[in-house]
């Protein structure tokens, strides 16, 4: 199942040799600030896609994810509606609004912290694999810009005229994730008990319970009391910041590197004073004769 749907993106890593290990994050709330599929709602009515009544309806379901997450009952909800929603919808114009828009509605919010875990565990020589419920054609443009290896997401049927028919092929959520999870480290050669898992929601206590490693990072009551009850670390990312302004850790020269510069800065800062203090000598003695 995961050959089908978990998708490389342009960012893939080269091959490694074993053991292998890898960081598994869910996407809405846990590297972005609010669900990655309702952000799009004003962009889908722009071009055609909705009415101003799904608009207003997704705006209403967005601020009940933000404020208290969803459970079960309402991902089911959520699901059953977005399925109905995106019936006839023409994949290609899906693709080209997302691309469209991904920089202006996705980089502002992409989380500062998510983003510095993802420079580090790529030091680190891990795979990073986005796994989120929202749709693929969603997920996977979000993947490449996070600089992802590899990304699971939910997959919709499309008919042969290119279009939603409203049934889902594949549906990333819940266990689902988990098996994703196990189903690609043993294609892959990770060692699960070496990876890292980051998630927001208790529905992902599955994907959680795969790794060695998991993270509760800003998680609803469920999963905080599941992370509390087993140890599990608990993470609160809140500084949303566009990708560009950010200064990456990675960036930076290593330490003997920079060593270095500051040694050489520092020489030339004490040469420039010595001359300064030369020629001021100098100058004085002219106005002297």
């Amino acid at each position: 199942m995961v050959g089908a749907y978990a998708r490389p993106v342009e960012n893939r890593s080269a091959p490694h040799s074993a053991p292998r290990t890898a960081a598994f994050f869910d996407l809405d709330k846990t590297v972005i600030a609010k669900s990655s599929t309702l952000t799009f709602s004003k962009s889908f009515y722009r071009g055609g896609l909705i009415n101003r009544r799904a608009v207003l309806r997704t705006a209403y379901t967005q601020f009940v994810f933000l404020a208290g997450g969803a459970d079960h009952d309402q991902m089911e909800r959520m699901r059953a509606y977005l399925s109905a929603l995106c019936r006839g919808w023409n994949v290609d114009r899906v693709r080209e609004i997302v691309a469209e828009t991904l920089h202006d509605l996705i980089d502002p919010i992409i989380y500062d912290e998510a983003a510095s875990l993802i420079e580090e565990h790529h030091a680190a020589g891990r795979d990073v694999v986005i796994v989120s419920t929202s749709g693929a054609e969603v997920v996977e443009p979000i993947g490449e810009l996070l600089g992802a290896d590899r990304v699971v997401a939910t997959r919709m049927v499309v008919g042969e005229d290119g279009r939603f028919t409203g049934e889902v092929e594949y549906y990333a959520y819940g266990p689902t994730k988990a098996e994703a999870v196990r189903e690609l480290a043993a294609s892959e050669g990770y060692d699960l008990d070496r990876c890292y898992a980051y998630s927001d929601s208790a529905t992902d206590v599955p994907m959680l319970e795969a790794v060695g490693h998991p993270h509760a990072v800003n998680p609803d009551r469920a999963l905080r009391r599941e992370a509390v009850s087993r140890g599990w670390p608990v993470l609160s990312f809140t500084r949303p910041v566009r990708l560009k302004q950010r200064l990456p850790a990675l960036s930076m020269p290593s330490r003997p590197v920079l060593t270095a510069v500051v040694a050489v800065g520092a020489a030339a800062a004490t040469a420039g004073a010595v001359w300064y203090a030369g020629r001021r000598k100098r100058a004085a003695r002219v106005r002297c004769i």
